[in-house]
């Protein structure tokens, strides 16, 4: 039988996060970023990468200004600390969270670019996407930072907004394929598995009496794919396991529930998880969420659901992101 073992798949990566604006202070040659950056997707992520290139390059500082909540008050596609792993893993030095309050939004466009890009930070290159606006009400655009530029002494690099198919890469637009069940879609556009990160709470432990424990899942303000089992890769501790996730309303245990539960069988982790962080990527859907007699035959289907998975995974790549 295929056995996985745990491996350790990303060198590790120091990124300063900065919570508030009170608490920036001036790096050396700071090459800022601006943006929400939910989900960090191929378009964000062409941004990010191109901001830590250009400090790198000058041996300056590369530095996110990024908000929460969402300005648009949207669901998020990724919580705050799913956002901040990805945009460490792209050697960014320090990120900035900024609280998007009442109080910070009624700054206007030009007070933000004098009194925090070019007196608290001292930018010397701004990076952001064509599209990005800021602001009181959104008065600010590209055009506003590029007409401020020579009175604060930065460079500014404006980002194409990036396309599939003439469809604008958005965070949007990725949360609508997630919740349609377009995983492959999704994953195209975030490079990357969709994945939920989530707290293990306790549960009913019924997984554990039919002979497949499994981790419950309390999501950080993430967007969840459809109900069904999947196939996933868990992220536990920098170290990469494999399992099965359900998601659904445990028809067989609670018919007229209406409560989505997430809940992760994971294979070859035997150690109590309680409290801890777990990344799930979902790979593929092996069937969809259904009610059964008995707990028999649950049991049965749940084996048959863990065979399917083992199954897949020998012929999985490596992790890493793909763009």
């Amino acid at each position: 039988m295929f056995s996985e073992p745990s491996l350790s798949f990303n060198k590790i990566l120091v990124m300063k996060v900065i919570y508030g604006i009170n608490k920036i202070k001036k790096y050396r040659k700071p090459v800022v970023a601006l943006g929400v950056f939910d989900g960090v997707h191929r378009g964000h992520r062409n941004i990010l990468k191109g901001a830590a290139r250009r400090a790198r390059s000058i041996k300056g500082t590369s530095v996110v200004l990024t908000f929460w909540p969402h300005p648009q008050k949207e669901k998020s596609l990724y919580s705050l600390e799913h956002r901040l792993r990805l945009i460490r893993e792209l050697g960014i030095d320090v990120c900035v969270v900024i609280n998007f309050n009442k109080r910070f939004a009624k700054i206007l466009a030009s007070g933000f670019v004098k009194n925090i890009l070019y007196k608290k930070i001292g930018a010397s290159l701004v990076c952001v996407g064509r599209n990005f606006r800021f602001g009181k009400n959104g008065e600010g655009d590209v055009n506003t930072l590029r007409r401020l530029s020579v009175l604060c002494n930065y460079k500014l690099k404006v980002f194409r907004v990036m396309r599939t198919h003439n469809q604008a890469i958005s965070s949007t637009y990725i949360r609508s394929l997630i919740r349609k069940g377009n995983l492959d879609a999704a994953k195209e556009l975030l490079c990357r598995p969709v994945a939920v990160l989530g707290t293990v709470t306790s549960g009913m432990r019924i997984g554990r009496k039919l002979g497949y424990p499994t981790a419950n899942i309390d999501p950080h303000h993430e967007v969840i794919p459809p109900k069904g089992v999947y196939a996933v890769r868990v992220i536990f501790e920098a170290k990469l396991f494999y399992g099965t996730c359900y998601i659904g309303t445990k028809p067989t245990l609670k018919p007229h529930n209406k409560k989505i539960y997430i809940e992760v069988n994971i294979f070859n982790l035997n150690k109590n998880i309680y409290a801890k962080f777990l990344e799930i990527q979902f790979i593929k859907k092996i069937r969809e969420d259904k009610k059964f007699n008995s707990l028999p035959g649950l049991a049965k289907q749940i084996k048959l659901d863990s065979l399917k998975a083992r199954r897949l995974f020998p012929s999985l790549k490596p992790y890493h992101n793909s763009c």
